[in-house]
């Protein structure tokens, strides 16, 4: 797609005295044991997090121990430089960003250094992901009780700051009611150990406290929910002076946490969980409330808006899922079914099952992602994103939200904690546009009148952070909020410590994330039908909630494997995402499309396509990397690797047409002619070159249909010879010939030439593509509408998602995408009488990562179940994913990404399984580090066919 500009690089921006600045790096690099980074790269991926701001931070330390931290901190404050400590960067308020140095807790402080089942405490470091001291305390039949829906990637440190809560705080309380004692450093160094006494208090602060006691018993909310401002109740005497609960919820702006001492509770031993349907979302939030006497552990609501088709809810227009628990599945289940007795609902479902009720709830957590965007596909983003009133007003407070948001031609759909009375809620407004910042602005402040008139509080779980901090004197008034900047100043005497957050905070429409972009579209290659063919709005879907970065579990998808091998931020999706807005900023990252930063944080990009689908918000990393080394190598000489696996199909049909397979498996098999090729080609030397076949999957067809007879009272079915079948794998193509005609189907194949472009695609050979492209769309016109039948997984996703998005210009693209089926597709829907043959075995293997986002598995798994295959194939990519694992330098990453799931699951398979993997990467990935030998489906029913196929039935094209 062409438009008048182009992403041209931009001059360096000074940030400062750059003196001062490498000054400053060089004192951290002296005194921090960690990592210290000031390069661009670096600094662009902590300029967000998932709010809608936007600020640069000058560098990052990740310290490696409390005295690393207390050695930053004093050398920033020798130089008088703000410090923000940063967990997950999951933050929606935008407390995880900062313009001085950012700390990074994930990359080192990240241990448990103790858990205790006989006092039901743990002590961990602030970098700590909650699912790992979760997954800690299960042994012992232990949990922390918060957990928001970024369980699998927000970190203690985060949740202490923000004071978060999630689905079980009806139960279980707020992070702050989970707090036991933490170890903080002052920005000037003092340590102190809070708990629950004035003993490690800083001085001043209880003289302050207690000349203020009358107006911190008046003067807050109480309900629940109530995140906003500091919690100076909690320091009033009949409370406990509870120095460590008052610092919770203070977002890094009055200490730094090194350590924590936190509360387990005990784990009900069965669960089952309620989902109860309703009419609309205000008869499911006002009856949210009434279930709270029945002790359950959860009330979360949500509205038909944010649900997917086929999402197996009962019916309604709006649901609650009520988890409750027991000792026993049993009683489990019958408080689940006394609360479904007591509900007035539409219809009802009770679920006890792990994987059932893992399901439902994924519905529920994803929504952090599904509510940015509208039905329309319109987008939509945070700022109010968790307002909570008193449970019991929640039904009037959304009436009068929804009225509201009306009123200034806005569009929302709420969702959350409703038996907290608190609501998350991402709304449609315009931040590109002055007219449109100026409405979100006087959209807050209303906002926060009507929350406030409903006696509730600006934040209800993520904190004020810049999103509403300013608005903080409408809640609390002046002199209460005159009286938090008196405690920050006790804490923060020089302010240092996240300024411009919570306390005299920057206005709510300054430091907007999205200021920084290009008004107008860049010129780019794909389409980008979902965003309008504008790139910045493709690279915008990224909002930050870092699903991506969510380790290996049993309903972890795909997404995204280079992270979970690396543990780095720039390789995860929202890294990358990170680095692009930045590159089209143009402020850190400078070069545009020639950067550097941008390019090697897509090196280890397996384009596995798993973002598009397991990211809530759909971002496509794969088709952005081809979309940027597009650019990149534009007149400019490309990797080897290019060259040499980009043209896989060129080569392929040279060495078939030349008749040279056999000489070419010689001089590849080994010896100084293997390391020659490889080291010529870009491939890692620790490779195996695949064999090609001698014989191609075209010529064994025309073969045996020369010899056969004809059968022309069978339906056809088009089956594509891809370049792997064709010439790496026929033996695939020769087994679907047989299960097909099995079926009494007469197989056909396309006219030469027709390829789907992948591994141009992969490589960023985008014009290439494009001509491969069209010339299959060309020759494609011989089968209008008719299904083209393809075997090999990521050459079917190429053509049902590349091919149209490349071409968009052109309609037969559309309906040639549209007629791309699997094996199993074709077999169900051309031959759905077919009984296939029964092979009564176990499976193992995994399924293949561009089926899994791209073409969907129901198909096969009811053909593997009809033909006996029992069992689940794991999730996760294989780590060969086409040309990346053959590439050199990525030999490392794609070994940790199939020992991630693929290799302990076929290592620990019964004896008689089989091992399926349908895509060549995978089988060559199994074979090569497994020693293991994958077969596709296709073959596995053919050799348990009892006869073998009658003569005759194969045709040509």
């Amino acid at each position: 797609m062409r438009f008048r500009n182009d992403l041209r690089p931009r001059q360096p921006g000074i940030l400062g005295d750059m003196r001062d600045l490498r000054e400053l790096r060089d004192a951290l690099e002296q005194a921090v044991r960690g990592d210290v980074a000031f390069d661009a790269g670096a600094r662009a991926l902590t300029t967000m997090d998932a709010s809608n701001y936007r600020r640069v931070p000058l560098g990052v330390v990740a310290p490696g121990d409390a005295e690393d931290v207390a050695a930053a901190l004093s050398v920033c404050s020798r130089f008088g430089v703000p410090v923000v400590a940063r967990g997950g960067g999951t933050s929606i308020a935008g407390q995880a960003t900062g313009t001085g140095v950012v700390l990074d807790f994930t990359r080192h402080m990240n241990r448990i250094v103790s858990l205790d089942p006989g006092t039901l405490t743990a002590v961990v470091q602030p970098g700590v992901v909650l699912d790992r001291l979760q997954e800690a305390a299960a042994p012992h039949g232990l949990r922390f009780g918060p957990d928001p829906s970024t369980h699998g990637r927000c970190t203690l440190g985060g949740m202490i700051g923000n004071n978060s809560c999630g689905s079980h705080s009806v139960a279980w309380g707020t992070t702050a009611d989970n707090v036991r004692e933490l170890s903080v450093l002052t920005a000037r160094g003092d340590a102190l150990v809070l708990g629950r006494s004035w003993a490690g208090a800083p001085d001043g602060l209880r003289a302050l406290v207690e000349g203020e006691s009358e107006r911190l018993r008046t003067g807050f909310p109480d309900l629940p929910r109530r995140i906003s401002g500091y919690a100076l109740d909690a320091l009033l005497p009949e409370r406990g002076a509870d120095v460590a609960r008052s610092f919770c919820g203070s977002e890094g702006t009055l200490g730094v946490l090194t350590e924590a001492v936190v509360r387990l509770v005990e784990a009900p031993r069965a669960r089952a969980l309620a989902v109860l349907a309703y009419p609309d979302e205000s008869a499911a939030a006002s009856a949210a409330h009434g279930l709270l006497p029945y002790g359950p552990l959860t009330v979360e609501g949500m509205a038909a808006d944010l649900v997917p088709p086929g999402a197996g809810l009962p019916r309604g227009g709006a649901w609650l899922f009520v988890e409750t628990g027991g000792g026993t599945p049993g009683e489990a289940r019958a408080r689940a079914d006394a609360v479904v007795r007591a509900a007035d609902v539409v219809d009802a479902l009770v679920v006890t099952d792990p994987a059932g009720r893992r399901a439902l709830w994924r519905i529920r957590e994803d929504a952090s992602g599904t509510a940015t965007r509208m039905p329309d596909g319109t987008e939509a983003w945070p700022g109010w994103e968790d307002c909570a009133v008193p449970p019991a007003r929640l039904g009037p407070y959304l009436r009068d939200f929804r009225a509201l948001t009306a009123s200034h031609g806005l569009r929302g759909t709420p969702y959350g904690h409703f038996g907290d009375g608190c609501v998350h809620v991402r709304i449609d407004f315009d931040l590109l546009t002055r007219e449109g910042v100026a409405r979100f602005r006087r959209f807050s402040e209303d906002l926060a009148d009507l929350v406030v008139s409903h006696g509730g509080s600006l934040s209800g779980e993520h904190g004020d952070g810049q999103a509403r901090a300013e608005l903080l004197p409408r809640m609390y008034g002046e002199r209460t909020v005159a009286l938090f900047e008196r405690v920050k100043d006790v804490w923060d005497p020089d302010g240092l410590l996240n300024p411009g957050v919570l306390v005299r905070p920057a206005d709510l429409d300054e430091n907007l994330r999205f200021a920084v972009l290009p008004r107008e579209p860049v010129d780019v290659a794909f389409g980008y039908p979902q965003d309008g063919g504008d790139f910045s709005a493709a690279v915008r879907r990224c909002v930050g909630v870092a699903k991506c970065r969510t380790a290996a579990g049993p309903d972890s998808g795909v997404m995204c494997p280079s992270f979970r091998a690396t543990g780095e931020e720039e390789h995860s999706t929202r890294g990358r995402a990170r680095l692009l807005h930045e590159m089209l900023a143009g402020e850190v990252v400078t070069d545009g499309w020639a950067s550097t930063e941008v390019r090697d944080a897509l090196d280890l990009c397996l384009s596995c396509k798993g973002c598009r689908s397991d990211c809530p918000v759909g971002v496509d990393m794969a088709t952005y990397k081809a979309e940027f080394l597009h650019h990149h190598y534009a007149g400019r000489r490309r990797p080897a690797a290019h060259y040499a696996m980009g043209w896989l199909p060129v080569w392929l049909r040279a060495v078939a047409r030349l008749g040279a397979a056999r000489l070419l498996n010689l001089l590849s098999s080994g010896g100084p002619s293997a390391r020659a090729a490889k080291r010529l080609g870009g491939i890692a030397r620790e490779r195996e070159i695949p064999r090609v076949a001698e014989e191609t999957f075209r010529r064994w067809f025309r073969r045996r249909w020369a010899a056969a007879e004809d059968a022309p009272g069978r339906p056809a079915t088009l089956l594509l010879p891809d370049t792997f079948t064709e010439h790496l794998s026929p033996q695939v193509g020769r087994a679907a010939v047989r299960v097909l005609e099995d079926a009494g189907r007469r197989v056909v194949l396309p006219p030469e030439g027709v390829c789907c472009g992948l591994t141009y695609v992969s490589t960023g050979q985008l014009d290439r593509a494009r001509t491969v492209l069209r010339r299959t769309l060309d020759l494609m016109e011989a089968h209008p509408d008719t299904p083209l039948v393809v075997l090999e997984p990521s050459c079917a996703a190429a053509l049902r998602t590349d091919l149209p998005e490349l071409l968009h210009d052109d309609p037969r693209a559309r309906r040639l995408a549209d007629s791309v089926v699997t094996f199993a597709e074709a077999l169900e829907r051309q031959a759905p009488d077919w009984v296939p043959p029964r092979v009564d075995r176990p499976v193992a293997g995994q399924t293949h990562c561009h089926q899994h986002a791209v073409l969907g598995d129901d198909a096969d798994r009811r053909l593997r179940a009809a033909a006996g295959l029992t069992g689940a194939l794991s999730g996760g990519c294989c780590g060969l994913a086409g040309n990346f694992g053959f590439e050199r330098g990525h030999y490392d990453v794609s070994l940790a990404c199939a020992e991630e799931r693929l290799l302990p699951a076929v290592r620990e398979a019964a004896p008689g399984t089989v091992v399926l993997a349908d895509g060549f990467s995978c089988r060559t990935q199994l074979e090569q580090l497994g020693g293991v030998r994958g077969r596709h489906l296709a073959e596995v029913l053919a050799e348990a066919l009892p006869a073998p196929p009658p003569s005759g039935t194969a045709d040509r094209t």
